[in-house]
C-alpha cells in the first residue's frame, strides 16, 4: 500500500519517517530541496521538542530529510501536485512530465505562507526592497545577495525576530518593528530592536528602491517618516490550502485549513493533514510532532480498522469565540485519541496574562481551567484536552471561551 505525503517540510518528513517502516511512502515536494522553511532559516532554535536537540534551521532540515530517507521513504523534489484525479489520486507535474499517482492514503503537509505586501493592502510606491521573511531568508542564506543597510520590520511575532537575525547576518540594521497590537512577542535572544506598538505602516516610499516608510500612531493619528532601504513584512500566516480546497475538504473558517479530528483525519476517508496547514503558524518542531502523531491513524486506516461510531454520531465540533480566532483540531470523536501532546491549539488576538478558559456545550459548562501561561497574539496558545474530553457526542458543538 502506497502512502503519498504532499510536502517535505518538518511535518511531511516526520510523517514519512514514521510511516516508511510499514508502508511504501512517497514524498512529493515542489521545491528543489526538501526541508521546508527551516532550510533557509540559518539560526539556532530548531529541534528542541522533536529531536531533543538545539540546532540551526538548515541542520534541522538535513536531519529530518536523512531520517525519512533512512527509514525507506522515497523523496521526489520539483514535483508539484496540481489537482486531484479521484478520491485518493493526485495529478503531479514535474520536469519529468505529468502523471497521475494513486495512493491508498494521502497526508497533506503543505504548510503555510506569509501574506505579502499586496495582500496586506499597504499603500504607497512600489519600489524594490520589500520582502516577506521567507523571501528575505532565501535571498540571504540561499542566494547570498546584498539586502540593504536599514530595515523596518512589519510585525512583532516570533518570525519577526527571526527576520532580525537574518538581517543582521546580511549586514542590514533593523531600526524598528511596528505592530498594531498592544503586545509584542519577546525575542528568544536579547536583540535590542525598538518596537512601536499600536502603530501601522501607511505608506512605503521610494522610486527604484525603498527610501522610507510612513508610520501612523493608531491612538493619536499622528504620523512620522522613518528612513530605510528595506521593509520586511512578517507573520500574518495563511495555510497553503489549495489542494484541500480543490478536494472539497471541509475547511475551518478560523484557520482556513482543513477541518480535522484529533487523529488528524480530514473529511475525506484516507486523506489526512498535518503541520502548519492546520494551525498557521506553529514552530517547526511542533509541526513535526503532528507528522509523528498522524502516522498511527494512517496505519489504522490502511489496516481497515472500522469506525465504531454510528452514522449519526460522527464527532463533536469545537469552536471558539473572540478574542480567540481559531481552535485546532476542530472535531472530537467518540473513543478518538487525544490530540498532539494532549493539548488543543488556539490563537488569541488579545493578551491575557493568566487566562481562564471555559468550555460549554448546549449551555452546560463542561469544564474550566486557569492556566499559568499567557494567551498572547503572535503565537499558538495551548489548552489541556481534558477541557473538552467530557463532551457529549450526541449533543451540539462545544464552545471554548477565554476570560
Amino acid at each position: 500500500m502506497t502512502v503519498v505525503v504532499v510536502g517535505a517540510g518538518p511535518a511531511g518528513l516526520t510523517a514519512a519517517a514514521a510511516l516508511a517502516g510499514r508502508h511504501d511512502v512517497l514524498v512529493l515536494e515542489r521545491e528543489a530541496a526538501p526541508g521546508g522553511i527551516p532550510r533557509h532559516s540559518d539560526h539556532l532554535g530548531y529541534g528542541i521538542r522533536d529531536l531533543h536537540r538545539f540546532v540551526s534551521g538548515p541542520a534541522y532540515a538535513r536531519r529530518l530529510t536523512a531520517a525519512a530517507l533512512s527509514s525507506g521513504a522515497r523523496l521526489e523534489t520539483e514535483a508539484t501536485v496540481t489537482g486531484w484525479a479521484g478520491d485518493r489520486a493526485l495529478e503531479v507535474t514535474s520536469p519529468r512530465g505529468r502523471r497521475i499517482i494513486s495512493a491508498s492514503a494521502i497526508v497533506l503537509a503543505t504548510g503555510a505562507r506569509e501574506r505579502p505586501r499586496p495582500a496586506r493592502l499597504i499603500p504607497g510606491d512600489r519600489p524594490d526592497g520589500v520582502y516577506t521573511t521567507g523571501q528575505l531568508q532565501q535571498l540571504v542564506h540561499l542566494r547570498h545577495l546584498d539586502i540593504g543597510r536599514r530595515a523596518v520590520i512589519v510585525g512583532a511575532d516570533l518570525v519577526s525576530w527571526s527576520a532580525v537575525l537574518t538581517l543582521r547576518h546580511a549586514g542590514c540594521r533593523p531600526v524598528l518593528m511596528t505592530t498594531p497590537s498592544t503586545y509584542s512577542t519577546p525575542g528568544r535572544f536579547p536583540l535590542f530592536v525598538p518596537v512601536l506598538r499600536r502603530t501601522r505602516v501607511v505608506a512605503v516610499n521610494g522610486h527604484g528602491r525603498v527610501t522610507s516608510v510612513d508610520i501612523e500612531d493608531l491612538r493619536t493619528g499622528s504620523r512620522r517618516r522613518i528612513p530605510c532601504d528595506t521593509v520586511v513584512v512578517t507573520g500574518d500566516w495563511v495555510p497553503e490550502h489549495e489542494l484541500a480546497r480543490l478536494a472539497g475538504l471541509p475547511l475551518d473558517p478560523g484557520t482556513r485549513g482543513p477541518r480535522v479530528d484529533t487523529a488528524l483525519a480530514t473529511g475525506r476517508p484516507g486523506v489526512f493533514a498535518a503541520g502548519n496547514l492546520l494551525h498557521p503558524v506553529d514552530t517547526a518542531d511542533l509541526a513535526a510532532l503532528d507528522g509523528r502523531h498522524v502516522a498511527p491513524a494512517v496505519t489504522a486506516f490502511l489496516a481497515g480498522v472500522p469506525d465504531d461510531a454510528p452514522d449519526d454520531v460522527r464527532g463533536v465540533l469545537l469552536r471558539c469565540e473572540p478574542p480567540l480566532r481559531w481552535i485546532a483540531p476542530q472535531i472530537v470523536r467518540p473513543d478518538g485519541p487525544p490530540p498532539v501532546r494532549g493539548r488543543l491549539q488556539l490563537w488569541s488576538d488579545a493578551y491575557v496574562r493568566f487566562p481562564r478558559v471555559v468550555a460549554t456545550q448546549d449551555g452546560r459548562r463542561l469544564a474550566s481551567t486557569r492556566l499559568p501561561w499567557p494567551a498572547a497574539p503572535g503565537r499558538v496558545f495551548r489548552v489541556p484536552f481534558t477541557l473538552v474530553a467530557r463532551a457529549d457526542p450526541t449533543a451540539g458543538p462545544v464552545t471554548v471561551t477565554l476570560t
